[in-house]
């Protein structure tokens, strides 16, 4: 799958929290993946107000803009962003297929 989806849920709280930072309202929400973390990747999510370039990959829904540079995006594909404020913890979650392994806390992988 070429896309990154992006839960209801994970819009609702984007859009919670862009009401709350007024620098975050007209951002584009950039997802990365980095070296690191107890897995080897880890995932970095963030508002950004740097240009889109014309290598980044887009994904809109309900009005939120996701960026993702092509690096990251060869790990990403096909990656469900989600936000579950459960009791076993509150956050964004990555649902990604191509995770071979991922750690106990869900926020680093390997490939």
């Amino acid at each position: 799958m070429s896309t990154i989806l992006i839960t209801d849920k994970a819009v609702a709280e984007i859009k919670r929290i862009q009401e709350k930072d007024p620098t975050a309202v007209n951002s584009i929400l950039r997802v990365k993946v980095v070296g690191g973390g107890c897995s080897g990747m880890s995932y970095k999510l963030g508002f950004d107000n740097e240009p889109i370039t014309a290598a980044d990959k887009i994904f809109e829904k309900d009005g939120i803009k996701v960026a993702c540079d092509p690096k990251s995006f060869l790990y990403l594909a096909g990656t469900q962003l989600d936000f579950t404020d459960g009791l076993e913890g509150t956050g964004f979650v990555f649902n990604n297929p191509n995770a071979k392994r991922t750690c106990g806390c869900g926020s680093s992988f390997s490939a």
